[in-house]
């Protein structure tokens, strides 16, 4: 067998064991919410029932459309700043050299695998101290802290693949540094950005433990919270919890469909280095 049949072999065998371990799941998970509650308890694994939609219309009302609106605030407010303040720290990374910059790098990777119920009272007092308990850009803040390490460590290999020469032959035509990094670097690694910004909306979408701890509000909460809200003293509403579990997944699988092959040449791009 060549190496490219056995790659091609490998591949195949990879998606397929993929499939099924992502999509067997999930094609659970739509069925339970087309299922009544007689019906889950009935045969909670069949895939061989009437299937109603009673569940989503008992769902779909101003709790679930605020709770949706919740989510897309705080991931596109996490995107944004972990994405300014990560930018250039990545770029930094890349380019200098010295003892420090190894120390920051391992600074980073420690943060990045810190646990995140490691950080809840710390950032508690600090939220509080700045009178930011109980606001969404609290949360904002306490996800961009955790995220921001995961980012940089995705960023920096796109602005270590920008040839060097390209910056200098900027700096011999008279643009200052700042001006090399927005005008030159940024635009060459667009790709990655846009690859760092996808992956970090995935992950704040579907925030929970800073929202349910910072958060005193239920109108605050993101559709995160709303989906554990099922889970009541006297039992759990397993119809409604999958029906709002497949409404919470519809933005993100559309957000993927349209970024595929965004993803695939961005985290393809930025493994070479």
């Amino acid at each position: 067998m060549t190496r490219s049949l056995r790659r091609g072999w490998i591949s195949r065998t990879s998606t397929v064991i993929l499939l099924v371990v992502y999509g067997i799941p999930f094609l659970w998970l739509v069925a339970t919410s087309l299922k009544t509650e007689t019906q889950i308890f009935a045969n909670e694994a069949g895939l061989l029932f009437e299937p109603t939609l009673d569940t989503y219309r008992a769902i779909v009302n101003r709790d679930l459309l605020q709770a949706c609106a919740n989510s897309a605030i705080i991931a596109a407010g996490t995107t944004a700043l972990t994405l300014g303040l990560a930018t250039p720290a990545a770029y930094a990374l890349a380019r200098l050299r010295g003892v420090l910059v190894n120390a920051g790098l391992a600074v980073v990777i420690v943060l990045q695998i810190t646990p995140q119920p490691a950080s809840l009272i710390p950032l508690y007092r600090v939220l509080g101290g700045w009178s930011l308990l109980g606001s969404q850009l609290g949360v904002v803040l306490a996800d961009s802290a955790l995220l921001l390490p995961f980012c940089i460590l995705i960023l920096r290999p796109f602005f270590l693949a920008v040839p060097r020469e390209v910056e200098e032959a900027g700096v011999v035509d008279g643009a200052s540094h700042w001006r090399v990094f927005w005008g030159i670097v940024l635009p060459i690694t667009m790709n990655g950005v846009a690859t760092g910004a996808t992956i970090i909306f995935f992950i704040a979408w579907g925030e929970f433990l800073y929202a349910i701890t910072f958060l005193t509000d239920a109108s605050q909460y993101p559709i995160s919270v709303l989906i554990a809200g099922q889970i009541g003293q006297y039992g759990i509403r397993w119809s409604h919890m999958m029906a709002i579990a497949v409404v919470a997944s519809l933005p993100i699988l559309a957000l993927y469909v349209f970024t595929y092959r965004l993803l695939r040449d961005g985290l393809a791009l930025g493994s070479v280095r």
